[in-house]
């Protein structure tokens, strides 16, 4: 064990000296060589499967180009899809990675390394995730069906809450399920850029490697088998990979059914920071249009769930990253043509306790905002996603403009290249 600590000591070392380092963690907060690495980020799922086609790529380029001139230095990316066709009454992202149990679309990849290659020559991270506890991706619920454990016309129709509840935390004790999972896992950490020739687990444009999206129980009674999978999911993409950091991409005490979950699943040696979503449509802390009604509220909540996963970064000594938050436009619009004011209000709310982080030397490194959609566009044929639409920050399942910042958001962006200044001047 020492020896292998010494030697990814040293290749951190020798990787910095070159200019071109992974991140690791110190003393409860990311470096960058020897710098500390604190950043305002992106959500961009579709980044590497959009860069699938030769429309797609050019798309990719300028929205990458676009966001490295904005002092954008990370994006979080869905590494792949799992199955095809409807999914809880839906449409699912498309098209899969694994196809079929153990069958992969390996070319479908070149879009992954594609975006890689992109953001290495923009010195800018991803962070990467193996699969999904939601269905707009395919994700646990597809492995179930795979195995048997969700019959086909169950996963395509409308599931209630409970019934989704139900289901999806039986994932965690279905072993071939989880070993499908894992195969998956393993392609990609073991992968060599097409473009670039490197090994995945030797690119620095590579922060970390996370376990799912917002990996939850879903009911008390897998709260062990959960906890099982997180331990021994991390300890193998260890194995498989020294140089990279990784997590969990939970959301926190609210996705872990409590905070002793959620403490016990970030404390394990092989957790490196701390994740949380922050959801105030979703979770009901303000309804309908709303908003500006409610905004004192969402802002006292919001404060509040930063507060106490920040008490329990600081005593795990971990870095901490807000990697999911997001608000509607005004009035719950869908149009680009309505006003952002109390989004931009709550990402500047959000921002200010990385920028004290930033003053005070702590534990909150990271903030990346949902989602980005780039050049993409709203069709407003329909509410959801269809064929021929382009490809927002808002997948499938979700109405089509809910969450998305456009580059044409003028406004907000303001909001972020002003933080992202002020995060400069202490560097």
């Amino acid at each position: 064990m020492r020896l292998l600590v010494l030697t990814v000591a040293l290749t951190a070392f020798l990787q910095a000296m070159a200019g071109d380092p992974f991140v690791t963690v110190q003393n409860g907060r990311f470096m960058l060589g020897q710098k500390t690495y604190r950043y305002i980020g992106v959500n961009y799922w579709y980044g590497g499967l959009e860069a699938r086609t030769t429309k797609g790529k050019q798309r990719i380029k300028e929205e990458v180009a676009f966001l490295a001139a904005k002092g954008v230095r990370n994006v979080r990316v869905l590494a792949g899809a799992e199955g095809a066709g409807p999914i809880n009454g839906v449409p699912r992202v498309e098209p899969a990675l694994q196809t079929a149990p153990g069958v992969f679309n390996i070319q479908l990849l070149e879009g992954l390394d594609f975006l890689l290659a992109e953001l290495a020559k923009k010195k800018m991270k991803a962070i990467i995730y193996f699969s999904n506890n939601w269905e707009w991706s395919g994700g646990f619920l597809q492995y179930l069906n795979w195995n048997g454990k969700i019959a086909d016309s169950v996963l395509k129709r409308k599931l209630s809450w409970d019934e989704m509840r139900d289901l999806a935390s039986g994932f965690y004790d279905c072993a071939d399920c989880v070993s499908q999972y894992t195969t998956q896992l393993k392609l990609l950490v073991e992968r060599t850029n097409s473009i670039t020739k490197k090994k995945y687990r030797d690119d620095p444009a590579i922060m970390s490697w996370e376990i799912a999206n917002e990996p939850r129980p879903m009911r008390p009674a897998a709260i062990d088998a959960y906890k099982k999978f997180i331990r021994e999911t991390a300890a193998f993409i260890r194995s498989l990979d020294p140089n990279h950091l990784v997590t969990t991409g939970a959301e926190g005490d609210i996705g872990s059914e409590n905070m002793d979950v959620f403490r016990s699943t970030h404390e394990d040696k092989n957790i490196d920071y701390l994740t949380i979503h922050i959801w105030p449509k979703n979770w009901g802390w303000f309804s309908d249009t709303a908003i500006g009604r409610s905004f004192d509220q969402v802002l006292e909540k919001t404060g509040a769930y930063i507060n106490r996963h920040k008490e329990v970064a600081v005593a795990l000594k971990k870095p901490l990253v807000i990697e999911e938050f997001g608000l509607p436009r005004d009035q719950h619009s869908f149009s680009l043509q309505s006003s952002t004011i109390y989004r931009d209000l709550y990402y500047a709310f959000v921002f200010d306790y990385l920028l004290d982080a930033e003053k005070n030397a702590g534990v909150i490194c990271g903030a990346n905002f949902w989602a980005f959609a780039g050049k993409g566009r709203p069709s407003h044929r329909q509410l959801l996603w269809v064929e021929g639409d382009d490809v927002l920050g808002d997948p499938p399942v979700e109405e089509q403009g809910l969450n998305s910042v456009f580059d044409a958001d003028k406004s907000t962006w303001n909001v972020i290249t002003s933080c992202i200044k002020q995060l400069n001047q202490f560097k």
